[in-house]
C-alpha cells in the first residue's frame, strides 16, 4: 500500500491548462466539427450557390469562392483545419472544385461515422477509402475525353471550360465576354514550355472602380497604373512608337547625407565642391541613361524631380516607384533586363514594343506597352461599381484562369452537373460486390458520398434532390454508354446530357477532388487522440500539483475537467458551445 487506501500518487505528464481526448468520442466530435464547418459553404456550389459576407472589423468580403471563405472564417478546431488546407491546395493546384473537394470529404466522413460508432476499426475504413479513391480516380482518367488545341474543336472546348468555371460566379452572366479574354491570354503563356507554370506573375490583373463590367478588357502586353510622379511629369511625352526601353533598380534623385556623416572644410569653397559632386553623381547617372538610346526609364525606386524634368527635356518618358511585379512583366515581355547600375549600359539590356502610350481609363492613368516582341504576358483590366464586385471579379477570373491552364496542360476534359459523380458511384457499386467483408460497406458508402455533389446542386436551385437523383440513378444504370454524362439540369429541374449542352471541366480537377478529400478523410479518421495545449502559461502554475510548502493540491481531474475553459476563456468562448447536432468542443478526456 502506497499510503491511506491504496492511493497511488498522481503522474504530471502534461503541464496544467493541456487539454486531452481520446477514443472513439473525440474521433466522432472531430466529425461532427467538420460537418458544421462544410455547413457554412455548403449553399455556395454551383450555378445557384448563394454568396457569404464576411466581415472581420475592417473590411467586408462577399464571396462564393469557396477557399476564400475557409480562409476568411478562421477556423480555430485543430481537425477541422484540415478542410482549409485541402481547399487551399485544390485552389492552388487547380484553381476551381474548391467548395467540391470540402463537400466530398465531409461527405465521405459523414458516411464513415456509422462504422465507427459500431465500433470497426479506423484503420480498416481508411484502407477502404483509399482503394476507393484509387479507382474513383482511375475511372475519371478512363471517362475524360482528349482534345486537341490547335483545332476549332480544342478552342471551343477552351471557351466552354472557362465558360463552366465562370458559371457558378458573380460575373456569370458577362462569361460572353470574359471567356475569350481568358482563354486569349492563357493560350498566348503556352507558347513557351514554361509559360503556363508563372501564370500568376505573366498575367497581371488590374481593378478600377467605377464604370460597367463589360468596359473590362485585355491588353495583349503589359498594362499598369501611373505611378507617383514629380514636376515636369505633364511636359514629357507620353507616346512612342517602337521606343527602346530601359529598366533600373536604381534611384536617380538628390538624397540627403546620413545623420551621422561629418565633413570637416577649411574654407566656403571646399563646401562648394561637395555640393557640386553631389549633383555631379546624379547628372552622371542622368547622362548615362540617355547616351545609351533609351525613349523610356522605368525604374523600381523613385526617380525624382531633377531626373524627371531631366528627362522630359530632352522627350524621354520616366516613371519611378513601378511595382516589382510590373517591372518584371515589361522584363519579361519588352525583352529588357533589369540594371541595377547606371554604369556600361548598352543597347543590348533595353527592350522595345511596337507602341507606349499613356491611356484614361475611368479615374485613372495607365501606361500601356503593346505590340511586344514577346508575346507571352497579357494584362486584364476590370470595371466595376464597387470594390466589392472587382474583387470577386478577380477571384472569379483566377479561378477560370487556373481551368483554362489545367485544361491545356491535361488536355482532356470531363462533363459537369454532378454526371462524373454519379458514374464514378456506379463503377464503385459495381466493384464492391466484388468484395468481401466490411470492405463492401465502406466502398458502398464511399460511393454514396459522391452523390452530394449532384445533390447540393439541386437543394441550392430549389429542386427536389431526392426525384432528380433517383432518374440520374436510373438513367446511369440502365444506359451505360449514352447515359455516362447525364447529370442535373438545373434551368428546368430535370436531368441532361451535360456533355452535350457544354458544360465540361478538365479532368484533374475531378481527378484532384477526389483524391484530396479523401486523403483529408484519411488523416482525421487516424486521428485517436486530441491533445490542446494552452497557449499561455503562468511558468510556476505546473508545480501545482506537487504540494510544495504545505499549500494543497489540485485533484487531476479537476485539471483536465477545467482545461478546455481555460483555453476557450482566452478567445471568448465556452467549451459547451456546440459544433454540431449535439455535439460538444471536446470536454475533458473521451471527448464527451
Amino acid at each position: 500500500m502506497n499510503g491511506p487506501m491504496g492511493m497511488r500518487p498522481g503522474i504530471i505528464l502534461l503541464r496544467e491548462g493541456t487539454d486531452s481526448s481520446q477514443g472513439k468520442a473525440q474521433l466522432i466530435s472531430n466529425i461532427n466539427a467538420c460537418q458544421a464547418v462544410a455547413d457554412a459553404v455548403r449553399t455556395t456550389l454551383g450555378p445557384r450557390g448563394m454568396d457569404k459576407l464576411v466581415a472581420d472589423g475592417r473590411r467586408v468580403t462577399i464571396s462564393n469562392d469557396g477557399a476564400t471563405i475557409m480562409r476568411l472564417l478562421e477556423i480555430e478546431h485543430p481537425a477541422a483545419k484540415t478542410l482549409v488546407d485541402i481547399s487551399m491546395s485544390q485552389d492552388a493546384e487547380v484553381g476551381d472544385g474548391t467548395t467540391t473537394v470540402v463537400l466530398l470529404a465531409v461527405e465521405i466522413l459523414k458516411q464513415m461515422k456509422p462504422f465507427v460508432e459500431e465500433g470497426v476499426h479506423p484503420q480498416i475504413i481508411i484502407r477502404n477509402i483509399r482503394s476507393a479513391s484509387g479507382i474513383a480516380v482511375q475511372k475519371v482518367k478512363d471517362l475524360a475525353v482528349s482534345f486537341d488545341i490547335n483545332t476549332p474543336e480544342g478552342e471551343d472546348m477552351l471557351l466552354k471550360t472557362a465558360s463552366t468555371a465562370l458559371n457558378s460566379k458573380l460575373i456569370s452572366s458577362h462569361q460572353d465576354l470574359f471567356a475569350p479574354m481568358i482563354v486569349d491570354a492563357v493560350k498566348s503563356l503556352s507558347a513557351d514550355a514554361d509559360g503556363l507554370d508563372d501564370l500568376r506573375g505573366m498575367i497581371g490583373i488590374k481593378k478600377i472602380p467605377g464604370g460597367d463590367v463589360r468596359q473590362s478588357f485585355l491588353v495583349k502586353g503589359v498594362a499598369f497604373k501611373k505611378t507617383f510622379s514629380y514636376a515636369g511629369f505633364e511636359q514629357m511625352t507620353k507616346k512612342f512608337s517602337n521606343p527602346k526601353i530601359l529598366l533600373l533598380n536604381v534611384e536617380l534623385e538628390l538624397k540627403n547625407e546620413k545623420e551621422n556623416a561629418e565633413v570637416r572644410i577649411e574654407n566656403p569653397e571646399e563646401y562648394q565642391s561637395i555640393v557640386d559632386a553631389e549633383w555631379q553623381v546624379i547628372y552622371d547617372k542622368l547622362d548615362s541613361c540617355v547616351a545609351c538610346g533609351a525613349n523610356i526609364v522605368l525604374s523600381k525606386l523613385p526617380i525624382g524631380d531633377l531626373a524627371t524634368q531631366y528627362f522630359g527635356d530632352r522627350g524621354l518618358f520616366c516613371a519611378g516607384r513601378v511595382e516589382d511585379g510590373d517591372l518584371k512583366r515589361v522584363a519579361k515581355a519588352t525583352g529588357a533586363t533589369i540594371q541595377t547600375s547606371t554604369n556600361g549600359i548598352f543597347e543590348g539590356v533595353l527592350g522595345t514594343c511596337a507602341d507606349f502610350e499613356e491611356k484614361r481609363v475611368g479615374d485613372e492613368r495607365f501606361n500601356l506597352f503593346t505590340g511586344c516582341p514577346n508575346s507571352l504576358t497579357s494584362t486584364m483590366v476590370l470595371r466595376g461599381g464597387s470594390e466589392q464586385f472587382i474583387a470577386e471579379s478577380e477571384r472569379s477570373i483566377h479561378d477560370a484562369l487556373m481551368v483554362v491552364k489545367r485544361s491545356l496542360k491535361s488536355r482532356s476534359v470531363v462533363a459537369g452537373g454532378g454526371a462524373v459523380e454519379l458514374e464514378v458511384a456506379r463503377h464503385l457499386r459495381e466493384h464492391a460486390l466484388t468484395i468481401e467483408g466490411k470492405g463492401q460497406l465502406i466502398v458502398n458508402a464511399f460511393a454514396k458520398a459522391l452523390e452530394i455533389v449532384p445533390r447540393q446542386l439541386c437543394d441550392n436551385a430549389g429542386f427536389d434532390s431526392n426525384d432528380i437523383l433517383s432518374a440520374l440513378r436510373r438513367k446511369h444504370t440502365q444506359d451505360l454508354e449514352d447515359g455516362k454524362w447525364f447529370g442535373v439540369d438545373i434551368e428546368n429541374g430535370d436531368i441532361f446530357d451535360t456533355f452535350a449542352a457544354g458544360i465540361w471541366e478538365p479532368s484533374d480537377n475531378k481527378s484532384n477532388s477526389l483524391a484530396s478529400a479523401a486523403e483529408a478523410a484519411g488523416v482525421i479518421l487516424s486521428i485517436d487522440e486530441t491533445v490542446i495545449n494552452p497557449r499561455s502559461q503562468d511558468p510556476g502554475a505546473a508545480t501545482g500539483m506537487m504540494g510544495a510548502g504545505g499549500m494543497p493540491q489540485k485533484p487531476l481531474s479537476n485539471m483536465m475537467g477545467g482545461a478546455m475553459d481555460a483555453v476557450n476563456a482566452q478567445n471568448g468562448g465556452s467549451r459547451s458551445g456546440n459544433l454540431g447536432q449535439g455535439v460538444s468542443y471536446l470536454k475533458g478526456r473521451g471527448g464527451g
